[in-house]
């Protein structure tokens, strides 16, 4: 095919992922497209793929998105013609130990509320089904009987004919070679063909598209493994419609293929392919055989299927697949452009991911916003320290070692830190502090008390800091807390149109003088909530913007993108030059009248104000503002001052009872105030008004806004969710998110969020309630409630307001 001088779209890379979205962009859109390969189709790592397809994740979206794979490869070959390979055998996941059985009842509940069909089942229900299984070892499985298998070449070249069947063009032996670019968008990719103008560009080049994004300054933070798995002989007495199997504390897996087994594995010891550029020309290439590699999973393999000890091995496949820094695929707006799109990192579930993805990243590219919540999977939940490929390979590899290990609560990574760090990081540590990690940030978890070693011990039950915590959470409610949130995002925004972008972007009145503080949120074309920050209006022209840690890339991009074009505005972040300490609790007040001469009285700095206030010599920002539910203030310090301030205030707090608390206390403390958290509670799903923060919508105003159009629909019809509080009847139940909400003893939802209230002493969860024919809060009070945790139904009572008001001085229990 000769190259053509122009396309709307040109997605780059012909595997799996690639052929998808043109196939989806063709079909969904009627777009222009043209997809590039830059040797021939599947030839990188989707004909070598294994082709076990599961559905179930943590994310309900990610789930959706699984299943739609599932649901096109059950029908792609009554369009196309050429078959998929599919098979529908079913998957058994194997636990031989408690902590996985628990993991697998957690799941089970997760299917449930995911509307996703899935059974534990006894070792004699696994052996009945897998009769050349040792079962001796095993505790129990689960059983997922719509998952399966399929060829990865043949679904490829399936939605390739599909996408050229539509009007897609595909030009094979067609390599990128740079990019050329003008006010931040890409004008025009230029290749070994000739160059070709473009719309959009869509980067689906595998263990490529790191250097494929490289050429055009963007981040693709993968990391390329080598990863194998062997094809034997056919192996007696196995059924052609035999499970597929995960063994995960075996760390392998098992599918039927023609008569045979193919079975690999995920080592604790990986091996990196390189982090330098992949050669262009690896083309249907393998790396040599490492049976030394290869000899732990053989020895699990052979003891879970002792017939293997009489099957020869046809042939071992030893090949890279693209791995991320945290587990999950990468997908897109990129950051960096304005139209260039990723779809990369699949982390060995390309095959069961690449239906659903290419379906969505059409969306995405086409309507300029994701179709649903995919945060998990949204590139921009990267930072800069991602562009450093030793840093992205040592924890992808981490990453990798995990990938069948027994998912913890609250489970940090451990490689490569400290990487990024406060300067209180040394005083902190001092005092026992246990840390996590957060887009590089080192942040205090939880305080350890004295002569106990500040380090978290996995359990699916409480964990080991749950006492200390508490005291935490005592300490803020009674007295006060100091937390270190120095790693929280901050930009600012300057210029004549500043006001205006932000009034315009902004859900609330953000505008309202100098010296005021507002929450909002940012929504999305469908009003849902895509930034959920605090803005602080420090003159007429110069504001102040406060997000989470980990939203620090996405909402700048948000905001960024969405600055009307012809205003005068100044945007920068400012994350580290300023540290932040937030002073919360009943003598807050008390404690910072100690430190400053500024008049902190309520007359004079009421809640929702900001200052510049002075401690210990330096200038500061003063925000009254609180995230767990007391009097309190973040104070915001010049970075190299921040020491100094934490010492004058840790000193001045001394008599009062002052102490240091971390993250999880944050937690338990929102948790009891109903604080929503973005990610989990509140999502680009869920709107305001379903989440219960309508009030802070500006509908009453006549100002146009990122959204409303969509809220105002919203509002004018029934509402089919709505956001509740739940607490459970027993105290000794640990609540993660994701358990399912009984209303009557019918499914209503699930939570989104979970936790343990030390001051109501009682687990907490947050959840949508959920009727398609309309709800309202009477509804909601009508009801009778179970929560269904870790398959055990539990009595749980519902709650609308927030748990904790010390404001009016009571406690709701």
């Amino acid at each position: 095919m000769a190259l053509p001088s122009h396309a709307q779209y040109v997605v780059i890379g012909g595997g799996i992922i690639g052929c998808s979205t043109a196939y989806h962009l063709a079909r969904d859109h009627k777009a222009d497209v043209v997809l590039l390969e830059q040797n021939k189709l599947t030839s990188g790592s989707t004909w070598h793929a294994a082709g076990l397809v599961g559905q179930l994740r943590s994310s309900a979206s990610i789930t959706q998105v699984l299943k739609y794979s599932v649901d096109l490869y059950k029908r792609l070959d009554d369009e196309t013609g050429l078959a998929t390979g599919w098979k529908m055998t079913g998957c058994l996941r194997l636990a031989t130990n408690e902590d996985r059985w628990t993991e697998f009842k957690r799941l089970a509940t997760t299917a449930q509320s995911f509307g996703m069909e899935m059974h534990l089942i006894s070792p004699a229900e696994v052996k009945k089904m897998w009769p050349l299984m040792d079962v001796s070892d095993l505790v129990g499985a689960s059983w997922l009987p719509t998952d399966g298998q399929a060829s990865p070449s043949d679904i490829a070249q399936s939605l390739a004919k599909g996408a050229r069947m539509h009007g897609a063009k595909i030009a094979e032996g067609c390599r990128v070679e740079g990019f050329d670019s003008a006010e931040g968008r890409i004008t025009a990719i230029r290749t070994n063909q000739g160059t070709i103008a473009c719309e959009t560009v869509i980067n689906c080049g595998g263990q490529w598209a790191r250097q494929i994004g490289a050429l055009a300054g963007v981040s693709v933070p993968l990391q390329p493994v080598k990863h194998q798995y062997v094809i034997t002989e056919k192996v007696e007495g196995l059924a052609a419609d035999a499970a597929t199997l995960r063994d995960p504390d075996r760390r392998t897996y098992f599918k039927e293929e023609v008569g045979g087994l193919v079975f690999g594995g995920y080592e604790p010891d990986p091996i990196a392919w390189t982090t330098g550029d992949v050669p262009d020309d690896f083309e249907f290439q393998l790396f040599d055989d490492d049976w030394d590699h290869f000899e732990q999973h053989m020895g699990e393999a052979l003891a879970r299927v002792p017939a293997l000890a009489q099957t020869g091995i046809k042939k071992m496949i030893n090949g890279p697949e693209s791995f991320t820094p945290d587990g999950n695929f990468i997908l897109g707006a990129a950051p960096e452009l304005k139209n260039f799109y990723v779809g990369a990192g699949f982390n060995a579930f390309g095959i069961a991911s690449g239906g659903g993805a290419g379906w969505v990243l059409a969306e995405w590219a086409a309507k300029g916003e994701a179709p649903m919540d995919l945060w998990v999977v949204d590139i921009r939940r990267f930072s800069s320290l991602h562009k450093d490929r030793a840093w992205t390979c040592e924890r992808t590899l981490e990453a990798y070692g995990k990938h069948y290990t027994v998912a913890y609560p609250n489970e940090e990574y451990q490689s490569g830190r400290p990487r990024i760090v406060s300067p209180l990081y040394g005083r902190l540590k001092s005092l026992n502090a246990s840390f996590g990690s957060k887009l590089g940030w080192e942040r205090p978890n939880w305080f350890a008390p004295g002569g106990t070693e500040p380090k978290d011990i996995p359990s699916m039950g409480r964990q080991n800091w749950f006492a200390a915590v508490g005291e935490e959470h005592k300490a803020v409610r009674e007295r006060a807390g100091l937390f270190d949130q120095s790693s929280f995002a901050k930009f600012e925004m300057k210029g004549r149109g500043a006001a205006e972008a932000l009034s315009y972007i902004c859900a609330n009145r953000v505008v309202r003088g100098p010296g005021k503080l507002t929450y909002t949120q940012m929504l999305n074309s469908r009003g849902g909530i895509e930034c959920d920050l605090t803005v602080a209006q420090l003159a007429e022209d110069h504001f102040y913007i406060v997000t989470g840690t980990g939203f620090r890339t996405h909402d700048f991009a948000w905001i960024a993108d969405h600055i009307p074009p012809r205003l005068d505005v100044s945007f920068t972040d400012v994350t580290e030059a300023w540290g932040t300490l937030s002073l919360m609790g009943p003598k807050a007040r008390d404690i910072l009248s100690a430190v400053t001469t500024a008049d902190v009285s309520n007359a004079a700095f009421p809640f929702g104000a900001a200052r510049v206030i002075e401690i210990a010599g330096t200038e500061l920002r003063a925000l009254r503002v609180t995230y767990v539910g007391e009097l309190g203030w973040e104070l915001h310090v010049p970075i190299a001052a921040l020491g100094e301030v934490f010492d004058a205030v840790m000193a001045a707090g001394a008599p009062f009872g002052i102490a240091p608390a971390g993250y999880r206390a944050i937690e338990s403390l929102r948790l009891e105030k109903a604080y929503r958290a973005w990610g989990s509670d509140i999502t680009p799903n869920d709107t305001p008004f379903h989440a219960g923060l309508g009030w802070a919508v500006k509908l009453r105003s006549n100002e146009d806004f990122l959204g409303r159009k969509a809220v105002e629909e919203i509002i004018g019809r029934p509402l089919t969710k709505l956001l509740a509080c739940f607490t459970t009847e027993r105290d000794d139940v640990v609540l993660a998110g994701r358990e399912t909400i009984l209303r009557n003893g019918q499914f209503a939802g699930y939570l989104t969020s979970g936790g343990f209230g030390y001051t109501v002493n009682r687990p907490i969860g947050f959840g949508y309630v959920r009727s398609p024919s309309g709800l309202d809060e009477d509804y909601l009070l009508a009801g009778t409630y179970e929560l269904v945790v870790a398959n055990e139904v539990v009595k749980a009572t519902l709650h609308l307001g927030a748990l904790h008001d010390p404001s009016h001085g009571r406690v709701k229990s």
